[in-house]
């Protein structure tokens, strides 16, 4: 393990630990108060380990939904773990299987969009860094759990203080940080027309598998921009 990525995918993902610790202590407050223990919080924390599907996770337990349909909500909210998955694979040809279960593992926004741009910088994306930047991001994310599982009630109702916004905008933020990208524009506004309209026909947590679908849908029929220095085909045939 080379120690100078290992500290530098600490130090890069420090920040983004500092931003995720209220949606830890969040999560936590919520579970106790429907109905989890301290400890499953945590366990849950431990082993889903994805935020925006925890929360649906915890809503849908507290009305007393059938446990497949759990289920298959959050394989509807975490849908996207795929298309990073594939996204990625590409940068991690290299790792060893163990490495890819662990990479695939802490595999959650931040850590895709930040993999995507170490790629794009021409940087490596070894597992040292990767590892670093994700252990540093998981650990705290088990304490704040832990934490707003403990004191969650001190805070009383969490939309009441519009602690319900901050996931949200912090998604905001990730999509933001891809908006140079070719094609940016169309394909978000396909997503997000999409994620709306089924939000109100279909219903959560569907909108959000159907949004990426719509997405993904609309670059795939866009025609392909060529790469910096690429001689677009019809001048090839010239």
């Amino acid at each position: 393990m080379k120690k100078n990525d290992f500290r530098e995918g600490l130090r890069g993902g420090f920040a983004v630990m500092l931003a995720a610790s209220p949606f830890g202590a969040l999560f936590g407050a919520l579970a106790v108060e429907n109905g989890f223990s301290i400890a499953d919080a945590v366990l849950m924390s431990a082993t889903v380990y994805a935020g925006a599907s925890q929360m649906v996770g915890i809503e849908l337990f507290g009305n007393n939904v059938q446990p497949w349909l759990v289920v298959l909500s959050v394989f509807a909210v975490n849908f996207r773990h795929v298309l990073y998955s594939a996204s990625i694979a590409r940068h991690i040809r290299h790792f060893t299987f163990v490495q890819k279960f662990f990479t695939f593992f802490l595999l959650v926004d931040p850590q895709y969009a930040e993999t995507e741009r170490r790629a794009e910088r021409g940087l490596p994306v070894t597992f040292s860094w990767y590892l670093g930047f994700g252990l540093i991001i998981y650990f705290p994310w088990l304490i704040n759990t832990f934490i707003g599982a403990l004191f969650g009630q001190l805070i009383g109702d969490p939309k009441a203080i519009g602690l319900d916004v901050l996931l949200p905008i912090y998604f905001l933020g990730l999509v933001l940080g891809f908006r140079k990208r070719d094609r940016f524009l169309p394909v978000v506004a396909a997503s997000a027309v999409a994620s709306v309209g089924a939000m109100h026909f279909v219903g959560s947590p569907w909108h959000v598998s159907i949004g990426a679908l719509a997405g993904i849908l609309l670059a795939a029929c866009l025609p392909q921009t060529p790469a910096r220095g690429e001689v677009p085909a019809m001048e090839q045939e010239a």
